[in-house]
């Protein structure tokens, strides 16, 4: 009996993530790769400057590195990347489900960021960053329309990829719904609501908070407005005031934490 189509694309599309890697580059995004003991990693290209300051990460991580000329550096990396000499080929991070991230084990504040149409991997990297400094529980974007796991997004994460979960999950307005259902207030940030995310909290800062941010530009989707609990925007001094999305998602996480008293 031949299978449905659906099923062999789902299979075909199985096998394609199976065999996908991704090359780290940069002394800091490779450094922390090599320390994570969540990270399977294949392959490690250094120079011999890259390879003695690395020398302690390499050892611990157990890898044996290809040393090479710097004039011929060869791993398959973007002419313009700022390699610093060091290339790793990795796995993509596996975080697991929603359910595994969105629940806090220890006491900090449960906050989340969602992402919606955020392609830009340097934005990306800019709010793990920013996740991590602010004790988010993870970022959260989609599988189509959002900037998956690469060199650059580990580049500008300075680290943060390793130990930020950073999932890609089917459908955003689902994942806002399910949320929803477990307790959190879920806010979207829109230039033109009338709440500030100050007014729209008050005294509801110790609930579980997700911020849900989209591409510079279009903005939120008119589906995602509609499924988030209140549109909220942060209070600018001027009115013509606006940042980028990653300086957006950490004022908007900074303004979400409870204020100590």
């Amino acid at each position: 009996m031949k299978k449905p189509k659906w099923v062999v694309q789902k299979e075909q599309q199985k096998r394609k993530d199976a065999a996908e890697t991704v090359w780290l580059f940069g002394l800091h995004a490779v450094r922390d790769a090599l320390a994570n003991p969540k990270r399977e990693k294949l392959r490690l290209i250094v120079t011999k400057n890259a390879a003695n300051k690395l020398a302690e990460a390499i050892a611990e991580s157990g890898m044996t590195p290809e040393e090479v000329d710097p004039r011929k550096f060869n791993a398959p990396l973007d002419p313009q990347s700022v390699h610093q000499g060091a290339a790793l080929e990795v796995k993509p991070l596996n975080w697991g489900k929603l359910s595994d991230v969105a629940i806090a084990d220890d006491d900090r504040p449960q906050r989340l960021i969602l992402l919606d149409r955020v392609t830009d991997p340097h934005n990306v990297g800019a709010i793990l960053r920013s996740a991590e400094v602010f004790g988010a529980l993870a970022v959260i974007g989609t599988r189509h329309n959002s900037a998956p796991e690469t060199g650059a997004l580990a580049k500008t994460a300075s680290g943060a990829l390793e130990r930020q979960p950073y999932l890609r999950l089917r459908n955003l307005a689902d994942t806002i719904t399910e949320l929803q259902s477990i307790g959190y207030l879920v806010l979207g940030l829109d230039g033109e609501a009338e709440a500030t995310i100050e007014t729209a909290l008050a005294d509801r800062h110790d609930a579980p908070i997700a911020l849900v941010l989209g591409a510079e530009g279009p903005g939120l989707r008119q589906k995602t407005k509609e499924t988030v609990d209140q549109l909220v925007k942060i209070d600018f001094a001027d009115a013509f005031g606006s940042l980028n999305v990653s300086n957006a998602a950490a004022v908007a996480l900074y303004a979400s934490l409870p204020r100590k008293t």
